[in-house]
């Protein structure tokens, strides 16, 4: 039989109890990988996930962290050294999303969206990249948005949030090669089961469809894997930043 391609890596994945997150960290195991389970407070479904990746044979584990704070996500990647003893993948996926006018907004807001969004991938990086560096490769995935390559008014907080993580996904792609690749995936309308249809964005997108969350969890499986890709961002949109 074939080795799968992420056969004998170890991945962490934020905020991946739920949604797209949920759907990375079966696809990464799926191909070969240990994968670890950070959520903040979903601990029922993050369990779930670990039952269904340990069924497939893989090592889980699930850890909470609120990984927009220094201090949670220390004692999280101190977890994962004694636990797994490595990590070669990192997929920064956690974040939130809510529309606020800007005119209305609240520092409070404006905060809140920058440091799940933006301080959560830079402070994840920082941690991953020591243990990364020591064993001479890693790969980082930072799942952005359409958000942060279009203006969307009343999105302005998040639309800023994503835009900085491209930024920092192509910074830290300069900063931390050779050794490790960092790329960025920017999600279109994604659609899971008993969600009602975004009519408007199927209308729109040459593809006619909302995505699913095992199109993104695709696109980051390449990017966990590939040896010649770094600095980029991938839009799995369905054509969107076409029209």
């Amino acid at each position: 039989m074939a080795a799968k391609a992420l056969e004998g890596r170890v991945a962490l994945v934020t905020g991946a109890g739920l949604r797209i997150g949920r759907s990375i960290a079966l696809r990464l195991a799926s191909d070969g990988a240990g994968v670890i389970i950070n959520y903040r407070s979903s601990r029922e479904e993050a369990e779930s996930v670990v039952r269904e990746i340990e069924a497939m044979g893989r090592r889980a584990a699930a850890i909470q962290a609120d990984v927009s704070r220094r201090e949670d996500v220390q004692r999280m990647f101190a977890q994962i050294e004694q636990q797994f003893a490595r990590l070669d993948i990192l997929v920064n996926n956690a974040g939130i999303f809510f529309a606020a006018k800007f005119e209305e907004l609240t520092d409070a807001q404006w905060d809140n969206i920058l440091n799940a969004n933006l301080k959560s991938q830079f402070l994840c990086a920082q941690a991953a990249a020591p243990l990364m560096k020591r064993q001479g490769r890693g790969w980082i995935v930072n799942i952005s948005s359409l958000g942060g390559l279009l203006a969307w008014p009343g999105y302005t907080h998040y639309c800023v949030s994503k835009a900085g993580v491209i930024m920092l996904t192509r910074c830290l792609a300069r900063a931390l090669g050779p050794e490790i690749l960092v790329n960025s995936v920017a999600p279109g309308t994604i659609q899971f089961p008993g969600e009602p249809p975004d009519e408007d964005y199927i209308q729109r997108v040459p593809l006619h469809r909302p995505g699913t969350g095992e199109d993104i969890a695709g696109a980051v499986a390449y990017l966990a894997s590939t040896d010649f890709v770094t600095g980029q961002i991938l839009a799995v949109d369905g054509g969107r930043t076409l029209v």
